[in-house]
């Protein structure tokens, strides 16, 4: 497809035989590397020079390249620098994520190094060499998906790693729960800090770091510089505790590369994604009066179900509290009397069978914590829920299978 696109005049990859891509027109990175000088080369750049080109990791529809400027990459870094990892010279940042997406571009590429630290980057994150890179290479600084952290706590060796030398631990990426945060400051004696961005943002808009300690389910608070509303649909601004949309105004801002605004459908999203100078990061959140702000979906996620929007996250949560649940995710699935029902994929922890029994015992736990509306009418039992390289649920996926699925579980809950 490289012939439909104006730039880039080179594709770089890495991996692979050298001379299979260049007989593609593509570069090895591997080789260029080899040849490559040993000394540095300043490269004068501007602040309004394009800096990144990043990519959406598409759990909408197509990712979409989004253009950041210099002057946001030098933003970020002083933000997250200053006001959430806080690193010293000398300190070490680690953790696993894909450096092609912005999460884990900003936080081993770009952001660490503005304040004179280092990273470990893991290939491919695994329990073990997690634990035993934090060890080794002397990590300050943990940064993991949500699903890492429930990872780490199963290992059954998790006392026999010294991790003592960890300051901070932080996530994002997905909904990080009262359960599992709970369980992390029991067993390693720290908190974990969540924080939410977005490619079309560059990285972090909000952060649990803008207060004294992490409040439970929160995203946190806007990082200075940043400007956050929440408005209902009709555009006027939501009161506290009301979910909305969340809007978004800061240094840094939404822009699509050229190649892919000249799809006038993907032009008009754009557009339609700038409201009043903010942008429209298509997640529904709720912000209480003190300013703290909880996500609740992806605005597409979101389940109209019996006249009441239901935000997935909440009951997703529930159900993860159960002993047998591994990991789980909430569609919406259409129904003619309901206009949305609720459905639950589940994945059952090790030992565990799928039954009707086990499916009305896991929906009928949630009681304790939510209403009867809120309820899932199915339940489906998965091997494994799917999630793109940076860890989110591909619901989408979810939604479009669910037809295929054989077994659905009506559970009994009365």
């Amino acid at each position: 497809a490289r012939h439909e696109f104006e730039f880039p005049t080179k594709l770089i990859v890495v991996g692979g035989k050298p001379e299979d891509w260049e007989a593609k027109g593509c570069v090895s990175f591997g080789k260029e590397m080899a040849a490559a000088s040993d000394q540095f080369t300043n490269v004068k750049l501007s602040a309004d020079d394009i800096g990144a080109i990043l990519f959406t990791s598409g759990t909408t529809g197509q990712p979409k390249g989004c253009v950041h400027f210099v002057k946001e990459v030098l933003i970020e870094s002083h933000l997250v620098n200053k006001y959430v990892w806080k690193l010293a010279p000398g300190e070490v940042l680690g953790g696993s994520a894909p450096v092609s997406f912005a999460a884990g571009y900003g936080t081993f590429c770009m952001i660490p190094f503005a304040g004179g630290g280092a990273i470990s980057l893991l290939p491919k994150f695994t329990p073990d060499d997690m634990m035993s890179t934090i060890v080794n290479h002397k990590v300050t600084v943990v940064t993991g998906l949500p699903t890492a952290y429930r990872k780490l706590l199963e290992m059954p060796n998790f006392n026999d790693y010294d991790i003592s030398g960890v300051r901070m631990y932080t996530t994002g990426g997905d909904a990080l729960t009262g359960k599992t945060l709970a369980m992390w400051q029991a067993k390693a004696g720290k908190p974990i800090w969540e924080g939410l961005g977005g490619t079309e943002m560059m990285h972090l808009v909000t952060s649990n770091t803008m207060s004294d300690i992490p409040m439970p389910d929160s995203i946190g608070k806007a990082l200075p510089g940043f400007e956050i509303k929440v408005v209902r649909e009709d555009g006027t601004t939501a009161g506290p505790g009301e979910v909305g949309s969340m809007l978004i105004k800061g240094p840094t801002a939404t822009l699509y590369w050229k190649p892919y605004i000249q799809d006038n459908k993907l032009l008009k999203t754009m557009k339609k994604g700038i409201k009043d100078g903010f942008n429209m990061m298509g997640d529904a959140v709720m912000m209480d009066k003190d300013g703290f702000i909880f996500f609740q979906a992806r605005e597409d996620d979101m389940i109209k179900s019996s006249g009441f929007r239901l935000a997935p996250s909440e009951i997703e949560d529930a159900i993860l509290r159960h002993p047998a649940v591994r990991d789980d995710a909430v569609v919406g699935i259409p129904d003619e009397v309901l206009g949305q029902k609720v459905v639950a994929m589940v994945e059952l922890e090790p030992g565990h069978v799928a039954s009707q029994d086990l499916a009305s015992d896991i929906i009928k736990s949630c009681l304790d914590v939510l209403g009867m509306y809120k309820l899932p009418r199915e339940v489906v039992f998965m091997d494994a829920i799917p999630r793109t390289p940076t860890g989110k649920i591909l619901k989408k996926i979810l939604r479009k299978d669910y037809p295929e699925y054989p077994t659905k579980y009506v559970p009994k809950v009365k």
